[in-house]
């Protein structure tokens, strides 16, 4: 459960049975789509594979998500065998995606604030092993990004019990029967009963509110007014201005990659000051006029939090000075990149 609230995940509605009333099943294989070479493909498995297609297709840059079944080893599975719980496979969605217009990331985002990810045992009114939540990786990196994302759940505080959402290899999907395509759709009435009294939106809205609400209770107050409002915080009383360890600063809020330890320096303001960002693509620099002079902010791309600024009277490799908010920052010692997900950066180190 999440902090703060209870929220029942079972509203005894009898549209919650529309889900069991089908008697006809047929056959079917692997699925099989007509899709472009550049095109995305990513696996989810949210409980009831309605709520998940309907979820991810509202999402720009999704080109279709297909309901079905994966992660069993039962061949061309039925929704009645899988609903019986005994195949091994979960109902998920194969979604295929536009990656100049949207990228993994973002779909692991609209993963994890459509399900409960502390539910061990089904997703919301629908209960079983098949209703588990997880994410099947397709490659390499799929897989890292959704375990740092993992990662960045958990230490968000959002949840009081642990992550319990898989993150495993993908090897085969089978799409579902052709009456579950688009069901929210075909059958927006009955979609909407079910959804309404399976406790599923209640519970997100509990959790996730606005996106503002939920920023507050997750963040400190200090965070919060440094990130959403820009403000700043005091000089020599922040965590991070004299921090020699080594690792990584990441966003607060997204947990994003930003500065490396290894670009740190002592430059006497009393803030957080860096060379260079981790990649130059890590932050956004824009022109800031608030104090009636030109400063040049630097906020973090993928979340848009404001992080400081920089100016240019650093060290002479770069002559920059990243000067900025412990606030806005999370620190991952190097000891610790591996299991937050982020160990791609231990090279920066040499050996672990």
């Amino acid at each position: 459960m999440m902090k703060g609230s209870q929220v029942s995940l079972v509203v005894l509605l009898a549209a919650i049975g529309f889900r069991g009333a089908f008697a006809a099943e047929r056959e079917k294989g692997t699925i099989m789509v007509e899709t472009k070479r550049e095109t995305g493909v990513a696996t989810f498995a949210g409980g009831c594979f309605w709520c998940s297609e309907a979820d991810f297709e509202k999402v720009n840059g999704v080109v279709k998500a297909i309901s079905g079944y994966t992660g069993g080893e039962a061949a061309s599975p039925t929704y009645a065998e899988v609903c019986g719980g005994k195949t091994g496979h979960f109902e998920a969605v194969q979604v295929y995606y536009d990656p100049s217009r949207v990228r993994y990331e973002k779909l692991l985002e609209v993963f994890w604030t459509h399900v409960d990810p502390t539910d061990a045992g089904g997703q919301f009114a629908d209960r079983g092993p098949q209703y588990r939540s997880a994410i099947f990786y397709h490659d390499g990196e799929q897989k890292r990004l959704a375990e740092r994302s993992k990662a960045a759940l958990g230490a968000s505080g959002i949840f009081d019990g642990p992550i319990v959402t898989e993150i495993r290899a993908f090897v085969k999907f089978y799409e579902a029967e052709n009456y579950h395509q688009d069901y929210y759709r075909t059958c927006s009435a009955q979609y909407g009963r079910y959804r309404s009294g399976s406790g599923r939106d209640a519970f997100l809205k509990a959790v996730w509110g606005d996106g503002s609400e939920t920023l507050k209770k997750r963040l400190s107050p200090t965070q919060y007014e440094v990130t959403q409002q820009c403000g700043t915080e005091p000089a020599f009383a922040n965590p991070y201005w004299d921090n020699h360890r080594e690792g990584i600063y990441v966003d607060v809020v997204s947990g994003e990659p930003l500065f490396s330890s290894l670009d740190k320096f002592d430059s006497g303001t009393g803030w957080p000051s860096f060379t260079k960002p981790l990649d130059p693509g890590a932050v956004v620099e824009k022109d800031d006029r608030s104090l009636l002079s030109t400063r040049t902010e630097v906020r973090s791309k993928r979340g848009d939090s404001h992080l400081g600024h920089v100016f240019p009277d650093g060290p002479r490799s770069t002559g920059l000075r990243y000067c900025i908010n412990s606030a806005a920052l999370r620190f991952i010692p190097k000891e610790d990149l591996e299991k937050e997900g982020y160990g791609e950066y231990l090279k920066l180190f040499g050996k672990k």
